[in-house]
């Protein structure tokens, strides 16, 4: 504190930069970007350095990509397979916003700080950019992976402070009361919190036109000129306040985001409707991505991840009960009856929508769905038939590889060239399958199949679900063996 009485604004921040050096800079987060401020920096070759930092991180690989395929961009070709092209399509400042929002991202939704009031910050700066992208998608503006970037890093004073320094904040609170501690950070810091946000961007080297869309700004006057600077940083302030008001799921939050966002339409050339609805959008995705807002039901969706947790244990003891019955009948059972056995214990064990078994008619040259669990299946089994010889698709890959396959999204586009005509016309509403070929004496005899539907959440299968249906097969394929050995015996006898 100086003579006059006034907090010393140099000597808070001399404090917070002891404590960063001390606790890790929020943390790692520096340490990320220097890697893509270097690669932006770079001289001869910094498309080969942002190429591989880029590379580096498959998450920003797949999201680079994307976007040098989206539209926004289709005068290129939307033909970018690598990412040197993209680096090419998109230039390496547009890479680097990206990259820079993804890792502020990664860090605050990883990071476990003491404070639960700083990690609250941080998520409100996550759901702030989640209302900037939607926001800038509905305005279809070339600068949106800025205003993301800026709008997430709007509040980063707020971060700060709670994070590193939570008895300034403590104070604060104190002397302003609860949601208002901004007013008081004057006084208690001696700066203002855009201020330090401002101070801790500079300190990490962030570039200046990312500095500047960080600033509070509007809603500008009608008519007022707005340029791209101004479109930014008034974006990523309405986006900060809306995170704010959205954060509690309440009455009184949506009629302040009613208001920020009709006050803010004209400025940012977005509809008062399209704001509502691009809020709307940017509220489903938080309720996925966010963990502690009330936002996101942490509650509820702990429930109904303990309660699938639950059932999928209910699930590998229904495998395990149906293995151990083919267990106890594999030597008398006939390969139909095992058969059934199996398909109704992946049916019920994994919660199949729909389970089908095939089998190969050698005589015909056909493979034909010959039995079926789950609704609206058992009238198209006559169209579930095609021809024995190879074609390139899943199935037959399955049934040459002898091994169980799990197809996790069967809608994606690059995956349709390997799905046949009698899958498409009969089977399509699933969004995952697994194979389950059964192959006796190295030549295929059938195989099974089971499906989910959107009904069911999206699903990865555990390696003991595996291993369960690799025993549940090899069950069926030692009695499809033991009948043919019968078979061979009494024609040698005859």
């Amino acid at each position: 504190m100086s003579e006059d009485g006034k907090v010393d604004g140099g000597k808070t921040l001399a404090l917070l930069w002891d404590r960063t050096r001390m606790q890790g800079d929020m943390p790692g987060f520096a340490k990320a970007i220097t890697a893509i401020l270097s690669a932006m920096r770079g001289e001869d070759d910094v498309e080969f350095n942002m190429t591989r930092t880029v590379l580096s991180d498959p998450v920003l690989t797949q999201k680079v990509l994307r976007l040098a395929n989206s539209g926004m961009y289709s005068a290129f070709g939307q033909h970018v397979n690598t990412v040197s092209k993209a680096v090419l399509v998109l230039g390496t400042d547009a890479i680097g916003q990206l990259a820079l929002g993804l890792k502020l991202i990664e860090e605050m939704t990883t990071i476990s700080p003491n404070s639960g009031i700083a990690h609250a910050e941080m998520e409100k700066a996550v759901l702030a950019g989640i209302v900037a992208q939607q926001v800038a998608d509905s305005a279809q503006s070339i600068h949106g992976e800025e205003a993301v970037v800026c709008s997430m890093l709007h509040t980063l004073g707020r971060m700060m402070i709670t994070y590193y320094m939570p008895e300034r904040w403590a104070m604060m609170c104190q002397q302003a009361g609860d949601g208002r501690a901004d007013d008081a950070a004057p006084a208690v810091l001696g700066l203002s919190l855009e201020e330090v946000g401002s101070a801790a961007a500079a300190h990490w080297g962030l570039p200046k036109n990312l500095v500047n869309g960080m600033r509070k700004v509007g809603p500008f006057e009608a008519g007022q000129e707005v340029t791209a600077s101004d479109w930014i940083a008034g974006l990523s302030t309405m986006a900060a306040q809306c995170a704010d008001s959205l954060w509690n799921d309440d009455e009184a939050g949506a009629e302040e985001v009613k208001r920020i966002t009709a006050s803010y339409s004209a400025m940012l050339g977005v509809e008062p409707e399209q704001m509502q609805t691009a809020i709307e959008k940017a509220k489903a995705v938080a309720a996925t991505d966010l963990t502690i807002a009330p936002l996101s039901k942490p509650a509820e969706r702990s429930a109904r991840a303990a309660a699938k947790t639950r059932q999928r244990a209910e699930g590998i003891k229904i495998l395990q009960s149906g293995l151990n019955d083919m267990r106890d009948m594999s030597a008398t059972a006939l390969p139909g009856q095992m058969v059934s056995i199996a398909l109704e214990t992946v049916h019920q064990g994994l919660e199949f929508s729909r389970a089908v078994a095939f089998v190969r008619n050698r005589r015909d040259g056909t493979y034909a769905a010959r039995m079926s669990f789950g609704d609206g299946v058992r009238e198209r089994l006559p169209d579930m038939t095609f021809p024995d010889t190879y074609e390139p698709n899943v199935f037959h890959a399955a049934l040459n590889s002898d091994r169980v396959i799990f197809i996790e999204n069967a809608r994606d586009p690059k995956f349709a060239a390997k799905l046949p005509a009698w899958w498409r016309n009969t089977l399509s509403e699933a969004r995952s399958f697994v194979v389950l070929p059964l192959l006796a004496n190295a030549q295929p005899a059938g195989f099974l199949y089971g499906d989910w539907d959107e009904t069911f959440p999206p699903i990865q299968l555990s390696q003991t679900e595996f291993t369960l249906l690799n025993d549940i097969r090899a069950l069926v394929v030692k009695t499809i063996e033991r009948r043919h050995q019968l078979e061979a015996v009494g024609n040698r006898v005859a």
